[in-house]
Protein backbone atom coordinates (compact mmCIF):
# COMPACT_ATOMS: atom_id res chain seq x y z
CA UNK A 1 0.00 0.00 0.00
CA UNK A 2 1.35 3.33 -1.30
CA UNK A 3 2.01 5.40 2.21
CA UNK A 4 -0.15 9.38 2.31
CA UNK A 5 2.64 11.77 2.69
CA UNK A 6 0.10 14.04 4.37
CA UNK A 7 -1.01 11.88 7.02
CA UNK A 8 2.56 10.76 7.86
CA UNK A 9 3.63 14.34 8.91
CA UNK A 10 0.73 15.19 10.45
CA UNK A 11 1.28 12.13 12.97
CA UNK A 12 5.31 12.96 13.37
CA UNK A 13 4.14 16.59 14.67
CA UNK A 14 6.07 17.82 11.88
CA UNK A 15 6.23 22.03 11.70
CA UNK A 16 8.25 24.61 10.15
CA UNK A 17 11.28 24.35 12.24
CA UNK A 18 13.40 26.92 11.25
CA UNK A 19 10.79 29.98 12.04
CA UNK A 20 7.22 30.38 13.26
CA UNK A 21 6.38 26.71 13.22
CA UNK A 22 3.67 26.20 10.62
CA UNK A 23 2.21 22.71 10.38
CA UNK A 24 3.96 21.02 7.34
CA UNK A 25 0.85 19.21 6.39
CA UNK A 26 -0.77 22.19 5.64
CA UNK A 27 1.71 23.47 3.70
CA UNK A 28 2.26 20.61 1.63
CA UNK A 29 -1.62 19.56 0.65
CA UNK A 30 -1.01 21.82 -2.54
CA UNK A 31 0.61 21.49 -6.03
CA UNK A 32 3.21 23.92 -6.49
CA UNK A 33 5.46 24.60 -10.16
CA UNK A 34 9.21 25.17 -7.22
CA UNK A 35 9.79 23.48 -3.95
CA UNK A 36 12.69 25.28 -2.42
CA UNK A 37 14.75 24.60 0.42
CA UNK A 38 15.79 26.88 2.81
CA UNK A 39 19.23 26.28 3.67
CA UNK A 40 20.43 30.51 4.35
CA UNK A 41 20.39 30.30 7.80
CA UNK A 42 20.68 34.02 7.67
CA UNK A 43 21.08 34.89 11.20
CA UNK A 44 24.31 35.40 12.78
CA UNK A 45 25.73 32.48 14.94
CA UNK A 46 23.35 30.13 14.25
CA UNK A 47 25.05 26.60 12.55
CA UNK A 48 22.50 23.73 12.60
CA UNK A 49 20.77 23.94 9.33
CA UNK A 50 24.50 24.21 7.00
CA UNK A 51 25.87 21.76 9.07
CA UNK A 52 22.97 19.49 8.97
CA UNK A 53 23.17 19.84 4.86
CA UNK A 54 26.79 18.36 5.03
CA UNK A 55 26.01 15.63 7.63
CA UNK A 56 22.44 14.33 6.29
CA UNK A 57 23.14 15.05 2.54
CA UNK A 58 21.49 11.95 0.85
CA UNK A 59 18.72 11.91 4.10
CA UNK A 60 17.90 15.58 2.69
CA UNK A 61 17.81 15.05 -1.12
CA UNK A 62 15.75 11.80 -0.24
CA UNK A 63 13.21 13.57 1.46
CA UNK A 64 13.25 16.61 -1.22
CA UNK A 65 12.70 14.40 -3.73
CA UNK A 66 10.01 12.71 -2.16
CA UNK A 67 8.43 16.06 -1.63
CA UNK A 68 9.12 17.30 -4.98
CA UNK A 69 7.16 14.81 -6.70
CA UNK A 70 4.45 14.69 -4.41
CA UNK A 71 3.39 18.96 -5.20
CA UNK A 72 4.22 17.94 -8.72
CA UNK A 73 7.15 20.71 -8.49
CA UNK A 74 9.10 21.02 -12.15
CA UNK A 75 12.38 21.74 -9.69
CA UNK A 76 13.55 21.65 -6.51
CA UNK A 77 16.07 24.46 -5.68
CA UNK A 78 18.11 24.46 -2.30
CA UNK A 79 19.36 28.04 -1.57
CA UNK A 80 22.21 28.06 0.96
CA UNK A 81 25.39 30.50 0.99
CA UNK A 82 27.96 30.19 -0.75
CA UNK A 83 30.42 29.98 2.35
CA UNK A 84 28.63 26.27 3.02
CA UNK A 85 31.77 24.68 1.97
CA UNK A 86 31.04 21.54 3.46
CA UNK A 87 27.86 21.16 2.64
CA UNK A 88 27.72 22.20 -1.05
CA UNK A 89 31.03 19.59 -1.67
CA UNK A 90 28.89 17.00 0.07
CA UNK A 91 25.98 17.61 -2.34
CA UNK A 92 27.62 18.01 -5.32
CA UNK A 93 28.50 14.72 -5.10
CA UNK A 94 25.10 13.10 -4.87
CA UNK A 95 22.55 15.69 -6.50
CA UNK A 96 23.08 14.17 -10.48
CA UNK A 97 21.40 10.97 -8.87
CA UNK A 98 18.25 12.98 -8.54
CA UNK A 99 15.95 14.47 -11.29
CA UNK A 100 15.32 18.56 -11.09
CA UNK A 101 17.09 19.25 -7.72
CA UNK A 102 19.29 22.13 -7.99
CA UNK A 103 21.80 24.18 -5.97
CA UNK A 104 21.65 28.01 -5.81
CA UNK A 105 24.09 29.84 -3.76
CA UNK A 106 24.47 32.87 -2.18
CA UNK A 107 26.52 35.66 -0.87
CA UNK A 108 26.25 36.00 2.85
CA UNK A 109 23.87 38.63 3.14
CA UNK A 110 21.08 39.41 6.09
CA UNK A 111 18.15 38.24 5.99
CA UNK A 112 18.91 35.86 3.14
CA UNK A 113 16.51 33.02 4.52
CA UNK A 114 12.90 35.57 4.93
CA UNK A 115 11.03 33.93 2.64
CA UNK A 116 10.43 36.56 0.47
CA UNK A 117 13.99 37.26 0.08
CA UNK A 118 14.52 33.40 -1.00
CA UNK A 119 12.09 33.15 -3.30
CA UNK A 120 13.18 35.82 -5.29
CA UNK A 121 16.88 35.04 -4.72
CA UNK A 122 16.05 31.75 -6.53
CA UNK A 123 13.54 31.97 -8.93
CA UNK A 124 13.47 35.57 -9.60
CA UNK A 125 9.91 35.87 -8.82
CA UNK A 126 8.72 38.79 -6.32
CA UNK A 127 5.64 37.56 -3.61
CA UNK A 128 2.52 40.32 -3.56
CA UNK A 129 2.60 42.14 -0.21
CA UNK A 130 0.96 40.33 2.16
CA UNK A 131 1.47 37.21 0.65
CA UNK A 132 3.21 33.68 0.71
CA UNK A 133 5.71 32.14 -1.37
CA UNK A 134 2.19 29.66 -3.20
CA UNK A 135 1.23 32.78 -4.66
CA UNK A 136 4.09 32.22 -6.72
CA UNK A 137 3.84 29.12 -7.47
CA UNK A 138 6.73 27.92 -4.81
CA UNK A 139 6.41 25.82 -1.48
CA UNK A 140 9.70 26.93 0.62
CA UNK A 141 10.95 24.19 3.33
CA UNK A 142 12.95 24.56 6.13
CA UNK A 143 16.31 21.76 5.76
CA UNK A 144 15.76 20.88 9.30
CA UNK A 145 11.86 20.06 8.14
CA UNK A 146 13.05 18.23 5.48
CA UNK A 147 14.85 15.97 7.59
CA UNK A 148 12.40 15.11 9.87
CA UNK A 149 10.11 14.23 6.57
CA UNK A 150 12.53 11.68 6.12
CA UNK A 151 12.47 10.41 9.49
CA UNK A 152 8.85 10.19 9.79
CA UNK A 153 8.30 8.59 5.88
CA UNK A 154 10.96 6.13 5.91
CA UNK A 155 11.71 5.22 9.32
CA UNK A 156 8.03 6.03 11.49
CA UNK A 157 9.60 8.59 13.68
CA UNK A 158 8.18 11.43 15.56
CA UNK A 159 9.47 14.58 16.24
CA UNK A 160 10.76 13.99 19.63
CA UNK A 161 14.16 16.55 19.56
CA UNK A 162 15.74 19.98 18.22
CA UNK A 163 19.13 20.50 17.08
CA UNK A 164 20.36 23.51 18.42
CA UNK A 165 22.89 26.09 18.71
CA UNK A 166 24.43 26.74 21.65
CA UNK A 167 26.66 30.36 21.68
CA UNK A 168 27.65 33.21 23.29
CA UNK A 169 29.64 33.39 26.16
CA UNK A 170 29.49 29.72 26.56
CA UNK A 171 32.64 27.95 27.45
CA UNK A 172 31.91 25.75 24.55
CA UNK A 173 30.11 26.59 21.30
CA UNK A 174 28.49 23.29 19.87
CA UNK A 175 25.02 22.53 18.34
CA UNK A 176 23.18 19.36 19.75
CA UNK A 177 20.56 17.44 19.49
CA UNK A 178 18.42 17.84 22.58
CA UNK A 179 14.88 16.27 23.85
CA UNK A 180 12.12 18.89 23.33
CA UNK A 181 10.51 19.81 26.13
CA UNK A 182 14.12 20.16 28.41
CA UNK A 183 15.17 23.54 30.25
CA UNK A 184 16.92 25.61 28.40
CA UNK A 185 18.99 25.68 31.43
CA UNK A 186 19.70 22.05 30.67
CA UNK A 187 20.70 22.71 27.34
CA UNK A 188 23.47 25.83 28.30
CA UNK A 189 24.92 23.05 30.66
CA UNK A 190 25.53 20.93 27.99
CA UNK A 191 28.21 23.68 26.35
CA UNK A 192 30.04 24.18 29.82
CA UNK A 193 27.45 26.98 31.11
CA UNK A 194 28.41 30.59 30.91
CA UNK A 195 32.04 32.19 31.42
CA UNK A 196 29.49 34.72 33.32
CA UNK A 197 27.61 35.37 37.17
CA UNK A 198 25.06 37.08 35.50
CA UNK A 199 23.45 36.81 31.65
CA UNK A 200 20.74 36.53 29.59
CA UNK A 201 19.66 34.04 26.98
CA UNK A 202 18.34 35.18 23.30
CA UNK A 203 16.22 32.45 22.21
CA UNK A 204 16.77 32.01 18.46
CA UNK A 205 19.38 34.62 16.22
CA UNK A 206 20.40 37.98 17.65
CA UNK A 207 18.43 39.77 14.72
CA UNK A 208 14.82 38.30 15.43
CA UNK A 209 15.13 36.52 18.59
CA UNK A 210 13.33 36.78 21.68
CA UNK A 211 15.09 37.08 25.95
CA UNK A 212 13.81 33.79 27.60
CA UNK A 213 14.53 32.30 31.14
CA UNK A 214 16.51 29.54 31.80
CA UNK A 215 13.15 27.51 32.92
CA UNK A 216 11.92 28.41 29.16
CA UNK A 217 12.14 24.82 27.76
CA UNK A 218 12.80 24.01 24.05
CA UNK A 219 10.19 23.78 21.62
CA UNK A 220 10.34 22.08 18.06
CA UNK A 221 11.11 25.89 16.96
CA UNK A 222 14.01 26.75 18.98
CA UNK A 223 17.10 27.20 16.74
CA UNK A 224 19.52 28.41 18.80
CA UNK A 225 20.35 29.50 22.42
CA UNK A 226 22.77 32.87 22.51
CA UNK A 227 23.92 33.60 26.02
CA UNK A 228 25.37 37.58 26.57
CA UNK A 229 26.32 39.85 29.49
CA UNK A 230 23.69 41.84 30.69
CA UNK A 231 24.87 44.95 29.71
CA UNK A 232 24.94 44.03 26.08
CA UNK A 233 24.00 46.91 23.52
CA UNK A 234 21.70 43.62 22.12
CA UNK A 235 20.38 43.27 25.51
CA UNK A 236 19.43 46.81 25.99
CA UNK A 237 18.43 46.85 22.39
CA UNK A 238 15.76 44.17 22.53
CA UNK A 239 14.54 45.58 26.49
CA UNK A 240 13.90 48.84 24.93
CA UNK A 241 10.35 49.46 25.44
CA UNK A 242 7.99 51.47 22.92
CA UNK A 243 7.60 54.66 25.13
CA UNK A 244 11.80 55.30 24.50
CA UNK A 245 11.38 54.23 21.40
CA UNK A 246 9.27 56.66 20.11
CA UNK A 247 11.21 59.51 22.55
CA UNK A 248 14.27 59.02 20.94
CA UNK A 249 12.97 58.60 17.41
CA UNK A 250 11.07 62.21 18.21
CA UNK A 251 14.38 63.69 19.20
CA UNK A 252 17.07 62.27 16.82
CA UNK A 253 15.73 60.97 13.95
CA UNK A 254 17.06 63.36 11.09
CA UNK A 255 14.02 61.97 8.47
CA UNK A 256 16.95 60.76 6.41
CA UNK A 257 16.02 57.13 4.63
CA UNK A 258 18.25 55.01 5.34
CA UNK A 259 16.32 52.44 6.94
CA UNK A 260 14.27 52.49 3.67
CA UNK A 261 16.69 52.07 1.63
CA UNK A 262 18.72 48.86 3.37
CA UNK A 263 14.76 47.48 4.25
CA UNK A 264 14.63 43.90 2.83
CA UNK A 265 11.05 43.88 1.28
CA UNK A 266 11.48 47.47 0.03
CA UNK A 267 13.88 46.51 -2.45
CA UNK A 268 11.86 43.68 -3.48
CA UNK A 269 9.23 46.85 -4.45
CA UNK A 270 7.21 46.50 -1.51
CA UNK A 271 5.47 49.95 -0.35
CA UNK A 272 7.15 49.67 3.04
CA UNK A 273 8.94 52.72 4.01
CA UNK A 274 10.17 52.57 7.46
CA UNK A 275 11.75 56.32 7.07
CA UNK A 276 8.07 57.76 6.93
CA UNK A 277 6.63 55.63 9.47
CA UNK A 278 9.04 57.19 11.88
CA UNK A 279 7.46 60.24 11.27
CA UNK A 280 5.01 59.20 13.23
CA UNK A 281 6.63 59.93 16.60
CA UNK A 282 7.69 63.73 15.74
CA UNK A 283 4.57 64.71 13.77
CA UNK A 284 1.76 62.20 14.47
CA UNK A 285 1.56 61.91 10.37
CA UNK A 286 3.16 59.96 7.55
CA UNK A 287 2.97 63.36 6.25
CA UNK A 288 2.59 61.23 2.75
CA UNK A 289 -1.09 60.96 1.34
CA UNK A 290 0.45 57.85 -0.64
CA UNK A 291 1.19 55.80 1.93
CA UNK A 292 -0.71 54.55 5.31
CA UNK A 293 -0.40 53.13 8.76
CA UNK A 294 -1.26 49.77 7.27
CA UNK A 295 2.10 49.49 6.02
CA UNK A 296 3.48 48.46 9.05
CA UNK A 297 2.04 45.13 8.39
CA UNK A 298 4.54 44.82 5.33
CA UNK A 299 7.40 44.56 7.98
CA UNK A 300 9.02 41.25 8.90
CA UNK A 301 10.25 42.73 11.88
CA UNK A 302 14.15 41.87 10.42
CA UNK A 303 15.20 44.62 12.78
CA UNK A 304 18.07 45.72 9.94
CA UNK A 305 16.61 49.16 9.95
CA UNK A 306 17.97 49.56 13.29
CA UNK A 307 21.54 48.75 12.32
CA UNK A 308 21.21 50.93 9.24
CA UNK A 309 19.97 53.97 11.30
CA UNK A 310 23.25 56.01 12.20
CA UNK A 311 20.71 57.05 15.34
CA UNK A 312 20.00 53.29 16.04
CA UNK A 313 16.22 53.79 16.30
CA UNK A 314 13.78 51.08 16.32
CA UNK A 315 11.36 51.42 12.97
CA UNK A 316 10.51 47.90 12.93
CA UNK A 317 9.83 48.37 16.95
CA UNK A 318 7.30 50.84 16.14
CA UNK A 319 6.06 48.41 12.92
CA UNK A 320 5.20 45.79 15.31
CA UNK A 321 3.46 48.30 17.96
CA UNK A 322 1.65 49.25 14.76
CA UNK A 323 0.39 46.28 13.93
CA UNK A 324 -0.63 45.29 17.60
CA UNK A 325 -2.53 47.89 17.57
CA UNK A 326 -4.39 47.72 13.95
CA UNK A 327 -4.87 43.95 14.95
CA UNK A 328 -6.73 44.70 18.21
CA UNK A 329 -9.31 47.32 16.31
CA UNK A 330 -9.66 44.35 13.54
CA UNK A 331 -7.95 46.32 10.89
CA UNK A 332 -6.90 44.07 8.55
CA UNK A 333 -3.55 44.89 6.11
CA UNK A 334 -5.11 46.09 3.32
CA UNK A 335 -1.90 45.65 0.81
CA UNK A 336 -1.55 43.48 -1.74
CA UNK A 337 0.59 45.29 -4.53
CA UNK A 338 2.45 43.27 -6.92
CA UNK A 339 5.49 45.05 -7.69
CA UNK A 340 6.71 44.90 -11.19
CA UNK A 341 10.33 45.18 -10.04
CA UNK A 342 12.81 45.10 -7.26
CA UNK A 343 14.93 47.95 -6.66
CA UNK A 344 17.50 48.78 -9.43
CA UNK A 345 20.54 48.83 -6.70
CA UNK A 346 19.04 45.86 -5.01
CA UNK A 347 21.89 43.44 -5.57
CA UNK A 348 24.27 46.10 -3.98
CA UNK A 349 22.14 47.67 -1.17
CA UNK A 350 22.10 43.73 0.58
CA UNK A 351 23.55 43.82 4.09
CA UNK A 352 26.90 42.03 4.60
CA UNK A 353 26.25 39.52 7.31
CA UNK A 354 30.20 40.01 8.58
CA UNK A 355 29.08 43.76 8.82
CA UNK A 356 26.17 42.98 10.60
CA UNK A 357 28.41 40.79 13.56
CA UNK A 358 30.58 43.51 14.01
CA UNK A 359 27.88 45.99 14.32
CA UNK A 360 25.79 43.85 16.75
CA UNK A 361 29.37 43.70 18.76
CA UNK A 362 29.12 39.89 18.34
CA UNK A 363 32.43 39.07 16.59
CA UNK A 364 34.47 37.14 19.51
CA UNK A 365 31.29 35.07 19.54
CA UNK A 366 31.25 34.20 15.49
CA UNK A 367 32.99 30.81 16.16
CA UNK A 368 32.39 27.41 15.27
CA UNK A 369 29.09 25.42 17.03
CA UNK A 370 30.12 21.57 15.98
CA UNK A 371 27.57 19.14 15.63
CA UNK A 372 28.80 16.83 19.29
CA UNK A 373 26.85 13.67 20.39
CA UNK A 374 25.28 13.69 24.18
CA UNK A 375 25.49 11.11 26.52
CA UNK A 376 22.96 12.08 29.07
CA UNK A 377 19.62 10.71 30.29
CA UNK A 378 17.10 13.65 30.95
CA UNK A 379 14.92 12.82 33.58
CA UNK A 380 12.22 15.74 32.89
CA UNK A 381 10.49 17.27 30.06
CA UNK A 382 7.63 20.01 30.22
CA UNK A 383 6.14 19.60 26.68
CA UNK A 384 4.10 22.64 25.39
CA UNK A 385 0.81 22.00 24.03
CA UNK A 386 1.57 24.49 21.71
CA UNK A 387 4.71 24.98 19.34
CA UNK A 388 2.74 26.20 16.09
CA UNK A 389 1.18 28.25 14.67
CA UNK A 390 -3.04 27.34 15.19
CA UNK A 391 -4.15 26.33 18.00
CA UNK A 392 -2.85 24.40 21.37
CA UNK A 393 -2.96 20.37 20.95
CA UNK A 394 -5.44 18.50 22.74
CA UNK A 395 -3.61 15.95 25.95
CA UNK A 396 -5.08 12.77 25.53
CA UNK A 397 -2.93 11.57 28.55
CA UNK A 398 -3.63 12.22 32.01
CA UNK A 399 -1.49 12.55 35.45
CA UNK A 400 -0.31 8.83 35.79
CA UNK A 401 0.16 7.10 32.58
CA UNK A 402 3.13 5.68 31.69
CA UNK A 403 4.33 6.82 28.33
CA UNK A 404 7.31 5.79 25.51
CA UNK A 405 9.34 8.38 23.79
CA UNK A 406 7.23 8.96 20.46
CA UNK A 407 4.10 8.52 21.96
CA UNK A 408 1.37 10.57 21.40
CA UNK A 409 0.50 12.88 23.58
CA UNK A 410 -1.84 15.67 22.32
CA UNK A 411 -3.59 16.08 19.02
CA UNK A 412 -5.38 18.96 17.25
CA UNK A 413 -8.58 17.64 15.39
CA UNK A 414 -8.96 17.69 11.54
CA UNK A 415 -10.76 20.80 11.19
CA UNK A 416 -8.27 22.94 12.91
CA UNK A 417 -4.91 24.57 12.06
CA UNK A 418 -2.28 22.65 14.53
CA UNK A 419 -0.69 19.57 14.80
CA UNK A 420 0.51 16.38 16.90
CA UNK A 421 2.91 16.49 20.04
CA UNK A 422 4.67 12.94 21.44
CA UNK A 423 6.64 12.68 24.43
CA UNK A 424 10.40 13.20 23.82
CA UNK A 425 11.16 10.58 26.85
CA UNK A 426 9.85 7.69 28.64
CA UNK A 427 8.22 8.51 32.11
CA UNK A 428 5.72 8.65 34.16
CA UNK A 429 2.82 11.78 33.35
CA UNK A 430 3.33 13.95 36.84
CA UNK A 431 1.30 16.99 35.19
CA UNK A 432 -1.48 18.42 32.90
CA UNK A 433 -3.43 21.36 31.81
CA UNK A 434 -4.24 23.23 28.79
CA UNK A 435 -0.47 24.88 28.84
CA UNK A 436 1.51 21.74 28.68
CA UNK A 437 2.56 17.87 29.37
CA UNK A 438 4.82 17.38 32.71
CA UNK A 439 6.71 14.37 32.33
CA UNK A 440 9.44 12.41 34.45
CA UNK A 441 11.16 8.69 33.59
Amino acid sequence: MEKDLISIIKEAGIVGAGGAGFPTHVKLNTKADYLIINGAECEPLLRVDQQLMAKESRKLLDAIDLVKKYIGAKVAIIGLKSKYKKAIENIETIINEYENIKMHKMPNFYPAGDEQVLVYETIKKIIPEGSIPLSVGAVVLNVETLLNIYEAYYNDLKVTNKYVTVTGDVKEKITVNVPIGISIKEVIDLAGGSNLDEFVVINGGPMMGKIVSLDDVITKTTKGLIVLPKEHSLVKSINKNISQTLKEAKTSCMHCSLCSEICPRNLLGHNINPHKLIRIASYSSICDTKSSLTTAFLCCECRLCEYACIMNLQPWKLHSNLKKQMSAKNIKNDNNNTPIDVHPFREYKRYPVSKLISKLDLSKYDKNAEIINIYKNFTKVKILLNQHIGISATPIVKKGDKVLKGQLIAFTKEDKLGTSIHSSIEGLVKEVNDKYVLIES
